[in-house]
């Protein structure tokens, strides 16, 4: 006869046909029937869930303006509102959300799910056609904050249960749940705000207030970020029970263009760190780059930066702000081999001299001001060299490149992956502002593309 000693199986007793727990045997106190999966997942992902509120001045320009603001004491410009959500991807303070969220904001401000409120300022972001935007906490002294994990670009299952989730208006944590109908939803025409391939379809609802939050799988890890379509100057959904989210492998590969040394350091490094997975690996290496030159490969593993051990993409980067002489040690595993190397990086400006023949720099809002443009217009041209390519193109000092190859500039930052991502030879479009004055009118500016070949 079977000697049974396991007190939780001895405690089941069977009666006619129901499984049921013996009083006192702990069975049914350890079993939550409303605690499932979805309760868990939501446990999970919910901190690391913001609201994000902005304000933007909004000036006006036309001779109503004068009018109403002599007899009426308008001002001249006003502010405008807009609410979404957000969800922070490290612990440092970063926070992804959807551009339009964000998009000519003048200040944005943060709640996070404990009800703390901070200052966030934008980091950079992806175009908005990608609708991807990366903010930063600002914070007195330095502090962790709860972040969300990510999935893997492939860890998606048709019809598997999604939770959308946010924090509209400030109010607390928002859930709506559903299912993924579509991993391969694609723009209905090349005219749509939201150009993604593959884009996430699902049932669960999701509203303007919830728009840049996280879409999440009952792992708690987030699988795309939510959006309210954008057309006609409105949020609105296609149809009734179906809501979008940009896909997670979308938001790694504008992640990973985001955060990168040359925007966040200013230098070319030439190497992406896969975001969202750890340990780190490379993901991309351009050719020709301080990093290809090291002997950096796409696959390698990331044990090390002048030293220290990345915790993160992020703090890889923070890693190789550190180094001096504008030289990181790095040191990678491949093929169960440990490789120390050294890799000398390049400041963006000078890249760019190197390439293009010539001096471009940032506008300031005197240097704006100064050619009656905003900020955002474009980069100047503060010298060309006579032989180089911008000289042989004709271009001028006092030029403003308002965009490369179709992708409108105002940082060195993108100037210079848009450059570095091209081989000597080939050749770039230059969109070209040029300022004209005419007597003492106001100036006006004529526009034209050129065509260069970068060094």
């Amino acid at each position: 006869m079977m000697n049974i000693q396991s007190k939780a199986f001895a405690a089941i007793v069977f009666t006619g046909g129901w499984l049921l727990a013996a009083p006192g045997s702990g069975f049914a106190e350890d079993v939550n029937p409303r605690r499932d999966a979805v309760v868990s997942a939501v446990e999970t992902a919910m901190p690391s869930v913001v609201n994000i509120a902005t304000e933007t001045i909004v000036f006006r320009n036309n001779s109503m303006d004068d009018i109403f603001s002599e007899f009426f004491g308008y001002r001249r410009g006003y502010k405008s509102g807009s609410v979404g959500s957000g969800v922070i991807i490290d612990e440092a303070g970063y926070i992804l959300t959807s551009f339009h969220v964000i998009e000519r904001a003048t200040r944005v401000q943060v709640k996070l799910n404990d009800g703390r409120e901070f200052e966030a300022e934008p980091v950079m972001y992806a175009s908005g056609r990608s609708d991807i935007a990366l903010l930063k906490i600002v914070t007195g002294k330095p502090e962790k904050f709860p972040a969300v994990k990510l999935a893997d670009d492939g860890d998606l299952f048709l019809g598997e249960t999604v939770m959308a989730l946010g924090n509209p208006f400030g109010l607390g944590g928002s859930v709506s749940r559903g299912i993924l109908s579509s991993k391969t939803r694609r723009p209905v025409n090349d005219d749509e705000r939201l150009g993604i391939e593959d884009w996430l379809q699902t049932d669960a609802s999701v509203n303007p207030g919830n728009s840049g939050g996280p879409l999440v799988n009952l792992d708690g890890k987030l699988i795309g970020i939510n959006v309210a379509i954008y057309s006609g100057g409105q949020y609105r959904v296609q149809a009734q029970g179906i809501s979008f989210a940009i896909p997670v492998k979308r938001v790694r590969e504008a992640v990973s263009q985001i955060f990168v040394p040359e925007t966040m350091l200013g230098m070319w490094f030439g190497a992406r760190i896969n975001p969202g997975v750890f340990p780190l690996i490379i993901g991309n290496v351009q050719k020709g780059s301080p990093a290809d030159k090291a002997g950096l490969r796409t696959g390698d593993e990331v044990v090390g930066v002048n030293g220290k051990i990345p915790g993160s993409f992020i703090q890889f980067n923070t890693l190789i702000g550190e180094s001096e002489n504008l030289t990181a040690e790095i040191e990678i595993r491949r093929d169960g081999k440990r490789i120390g190397t050294k890799v000398g990086m390049i400041k963006n400006s000078d890249l760019l001299r190197t390439r293009l023949g010539g001096s471009l720099q940032e506008l300031t809002p005197e240097l704006a001001t100064a050619f009656s443009v905003s900020q955002e217009a474009g980069l100047l041209v503060a010298g060309v060299d006579d032989d180089g390519p911008l000289g042989r193109a004709g271009v001028q000092k006092g030029f403003l490149v308002a965009g490369i190859n179709g992708v409108k500039l105002h940082d060195l930052a993108r100037a210079t992956l848009i450059i570095s991502d091209n081989g000597s030879g080939d050749d770039v479009v230059l969109n070209i502002i040029v300022p004209r004055q005419r007597g003492r009118s106001a100036p006006y500016f004529e526009q034209g593309d050129v065509r260069v070949k970068i060094r």
